[in-house]
């Protein structure tokens, strides 16, 4: 005979393994194809400006997806591009708000972990949601944030 406490026992796991369900949402990613047809989208427009740039392609996280460095482009600009990239994935804006409020003179910004607060990072974002972003670096911050541009619009 089923005693009232398996009864009452059962229902409850029933509805924790409801209320958990629940919790999962689906969400979209960027897959490595996307990112690499970002990426070569920012470097045809880098290669016709003549711009010698890094352009990284990270995830929602931040994590890296795709990484390439135009030939002579400076070493120093793989982290930077990395950091604009991941400051756009993870504070779901473009990386030049940080710049520009530090300019305007709110330096708190400076604190802001794992920011880098430089001009060339943007989201790209599918329905609504930001599912990575693409930081390009090596150049002046307008024309590291054009191509930036420029590879981000070639996802929609």
């Amino acid at each position: 005979m089923i005693s009232l406490k398996s009864v009452v026992a059962g229902l409850a796991l029933s509805v924790i393994a409801a209320m958990v369900h629940a919790q999962v949402v689906d969400k979209k990613a960027l897959t490595l194809a996307a990112a690499k047809k970002i990426a070569a989208a920012a470097e045809a427009d880098a290669k016709a400006k003549g711009a010698r740039v890094v352009i990284a392609i990270v995830d929602d996280g931040g994590n890296l997806i795709v990484l390439e460095r135009l030939d002579d482009t400076q070493v120093a600009s793989v982290n930077v591009g990395i950091g604009k990239a991941r400051t756009a994935a993870i504070f779901r804006r473009p990386s030049k708000v940080f710049e520009d409020q530090i300019r305007d003179g709110r330096i708190a910004a400076l604190a802001l972990p794992g920011a880098t607060p430089l001009q060339g990072g943007i989201p790209i974002t599918y329905e609504g949601k930001v599912i990575g972003a693409i930081g390009v670096s090596g150049e002046s911050p307008a024309q590291d944030e054009d191509i930036a541009k420029a590879g981000a619009a070639a996802f929609k």
